[in-house]
């Protein structure tokens, strides 16, 4: 966590940057992966644990905490014995999808292959 105080301070002093913006709310280690996997729609804590089983107990929560806490995810409390709690996208994190899609293709395109330094096209 105080890694994430460092790059938030780190961001601010470069002002008006929307990728700092972006990496503030996204940055936590594993925001695509569950953000991905709440696409597929509303799951409670041990389904998306499951599913994610590559990320840690501790590790999912504070991911959840920080994508509530930026209005990407909410968190709903059921009044039933024992409280079942379900963690859905909010229009916000569910307008992440485009971003995703589009991180999928260049993944199709770029991903697993080992490329030569090129040097990009520069469009003037």
């Amino acid at each position: 966590m105080a890694d994430q105080a460092s790059q938030h301070n780190d961001c601010k002093e470069s002002a008006g940057s929307s990728i700092c913006e972006v990496l503030q709310i996204l940055g936590a280690k594993w925001a695509f992966l569950v953000l991905e996997e709440l696409l597929r729609g509303p799951q409670r804590f041990n389904q998306l644990q499951r599913n994610v089983a590559i990320v840690k107990t501790q590790s999912l929560t504070d991911t959840l905490r920080h994508l509530e806490k930026n209005g990407l995810v909410l968190r709903e409390v059921f009044p039933t014995v024992p409280v079942t709690v379900e963690y859905s996208l909010t229009a916000k994190g569910s307008d992440f999808q485009t971003a995703l899609k589009e991180m999928d293709k260049w993944v199709q395109k770029w991903g697993n292959t080992v490329q030569t330094a090129e040097p990009a096209e520069k469009s003037s």
